[in-house]
């Protein structure tokens, strides 16, 4: 019940992430979600994408540096409160949160979170136990009308 992150080195200057947006899109590969942490050298671009073992041998045939990490994707209530359940959830069970970010999808009244969490299983366990189903790469295709 994970999703295929992929994390990317890119050198923090103008135009690099303009350089890197146009490498999948000549390889035709869709982002879906996209979250970028920085410091004054170089970023780390996290990306969800359509085809993440594509978007990897692209990547790497440029000669970036990545890695791909399992994270949980939510489907939540898209109301006030909705993320302070889950977060409250993850953390009265002893699931520490790495980081989070969100995206959007065409559903209506719904909203998507990424977490990265130290233990996915854990993490799904309580969820599950608390009505909330991470989804799988698989569902996330479909969310995008694959």
């Amino acid at each position: 019940m994970t999703v295929k992150q992929i994390s990317v080195f890119v050198e923090n200057k103008p135009g690099q992430l303009a350089e890197f947006t146009k490498l999948l899109q000549q390889n035709k590969i869709d982002i879906r979600a996209l979250s970028i942490a920085d410091t004054e050298d170089f970023g780390i671009l996290r990306i969800i994408v359509d085809d993440s073992y594509k978007a990897v041998c692209v990547l790497k045939e440029a000669g970036y540096v990545c890695s791909v990490t399992p994270v949980l994707a939510v489907e939540i209530e898209d109301r006030p409160g909705s993320l302070v359940r889950v977060l409250d959830i993850l953390g009265d069970n002893g699931v520490n949160l790495e980081y989070s970010y969100a995206f959007i999808t065409r559903k209506r009244d719904s909203a998507y979170m990424i977490f990265r969490v130290a233990d996915n299983d854990r993490a799904i366990e309580v969820l599950n136990q608390n009505g909330i189903k991470p989804i799988c790469q698989g569902e996330l295709s479909e969310l995008f009308g694959e």
